[in-house]
């Protein structure tokens, strides 16, 4: 075998692992993660988390915001959030409300909250607004 024959075997050779392991990574039934495909709010670019990744109480939270309540501080929760540190993409003035997550054994209301947005947007903050993601519900 020639020199330039056997370099054009290794190159088709290379070339066909590529491919190869290319499509492989696709039926290897590894889960890509969570994709931001369909979630209100995610074209905002913050990072989407799964509702089942956050503090179980959250998902109680979001539990009592789909039944309308009762909410355990009903003069704050279900409240017009007004955005000030322009965290959240920017809105209307009644675009946001925000709802206490209980923090265990804090004597307050804590720092966590979800905010949801009229066009079906969910958010939840653990740092009392200093950063969001947004919320997969459906998760």
């Amino acid at each position: 075998m020639t020199p330039a024959r056997r370099l054009t075997v290794a190159l088709l050779g290379l070339i066909a692992l590529v491919v190869v392991g290319y499509f492989a990574k696709d039926v290897t039934g590894t889960d890509p993660g969570p994709t931001s495909a369909g979630v209100p709010g995610a074209s905002s670019g913050l990072p989407v988390e799964e509702l089942s990744d956050l503090p179980a109480q959250a998902r109680e939270t979001w539990e009592l915001i789909e039944r309308g309540g009762p909410f355990p501080y009903p003069r704050n929760d279900g409240a017009t959030f007004q955005n000030r540190e322009e965290r959240l993409p920017a809105q209307g003035p009644d675009h946001y409300r925000e709802y206490t997550v209980p923090t265990p054994g804090s004597d307050d209301r804590g720092a966590r909250r979800l905010v949801t947005g009229s066009a079906d947007e969910v958010f939840y903050t653990g740092d009392h607004y200093a950063s969001f993601v947004v919320v997969d519900v459906t998760r």
